[in-house]
C-alpha cells in the first residue's frame, strides 16, 4: 500500500497552525487554494489509499468521498457551540456503514490536527441516546456478553488508548480506560479507542499502511457495537 510520495506534508500541519492564528473568513477565502492543496486533496488521496482495506473488512462501508459521509467539515457550527471560531483546526477521514435508519454508527477514522495524528474507532450516541446505536445494539450485546470489553482490552490495551464519556451533572465527562462494567453501558454516550502518531509518521509514505493496520485491529469493535 505504501506509495513513493507521502500523502501529507509539513504544509498540512502548517496550514492548521496558520488557520488557528487567523481564524477569520477573510483569511480563509484568501487561502482557499492553499486549503485545497494542503488539506482537501491529501485527504481525498488518503481515502483512495484506505478504501480497499475498508471494503475488504466490510463491503457496506461508505467510500463515496463525500463531506459528512467520509470527511469532516472545516466550518464550525457556532450556533450552539461554546467555541465561536469559524473554522476547525483539524480534519477527519472516516468510514462507517450507513444504518437502516438515520442514526450514527461506529466509525474507523484518521484525524489530523496541528500537532496530533490519531487513527482508531469511535462511536457516539448522537442527539437522543435511547434511539442511538449505542442503546439499541451495543448496550444489549455488552449486557449479554459481559466480558467482551475486557477481552478487547486484553487484545488491544498495550497498543491503543481507550476512553469514554457519560453525563455527570449535565456535562459530558471523560473517563479514561476501558468501559468493562456492563452498568457503564447504561449511560455511556461515546467510546473512543485510538492510536496516536507523531506528525512525522503521518508524513511518511508508509502512513496509509499504518492506518490500515489500525483499521484491521479495530474493525471488530465496529461490528460488535454497530452492525446488525
Amino acid at each position: 500500500m505504501a506509495t513513493k510520495n507521502p500523502v501529507f506534508t509539513r504544509e498540512t500541519f502548517q496550514f492548521f497552525k496558520d488557520l488557528g492564528r487567523h481564524n477569520r473568513k477573510e483569511w480563509m477565502e484568501a487561502n482557499r487554494d492553499r486549503y485545497q492543496a494542503a488539506i482537501v486533496q491529501p485527504f481525498r488521496r488518503l481515502l483512495e489509499e484506505l478504501a480497499p482495506t475498508a471494503l475488504e473488512l466490510d463491503s457496506r462501508f461508505d467510500t463515496s468521498s463525500r463531506t459528512g459521509a467520509n470527511f469532516s467539515r472545516i466550518n464550525r457550527d457556532i450556533r450552539f457551540a461554546k467555541d465561536k471560531t469559524l473554522y476547525k483546526t483539524h480534519m477527519y477521514l472516516k468510514f462507517s456503514v450507513p444504518p437502516p435508519v438515520k442514526r450514527e454508527t461506529g466509525q474507523l477514522y484518521v484525524g489530523l490536527a496541528v500537532n496530533t495524528v490519531t487513527a482508531g474507532f469511535r462511536i457516539y450516541s448522537g442527539g437522543k441516546r435511547k434511539e442511538s446505536t449505542i442503546a439499541l445494539i451495543a448496550e444489549p450485546r455488552v449486557t449479554a456478553d459481559s466480558r467482551w470489553v475486557a477481552k478487547q482490552k486484553m487484545r488491544l490495551g498495550r497498543r491503543y488508548e481507550s476512553y469514554w464519556y457519560k453525563m455527570v451533572k449535565g456535562e459530558w465527562t471523560k473517563h479514561d480506560g476501558w468501559p468493562t462494567a456492563p452498568e457503564d453501558w447504561k449511560k455511556i454516550l461515546a467510546w473512543i479507542v485510538r492510536r496516536k502518531f507523531s506528525p512525522s509518521v503521518a508524513m511518511r509514505a508508509t502512513f496509509p499502511r499504518e492506518a490500515s493496520k489500525v483499521f484491521r485491529d479495530l474493525y471488530p469493535l465496529v461490528r460488535f457495537t454497530s452492525l446488525p
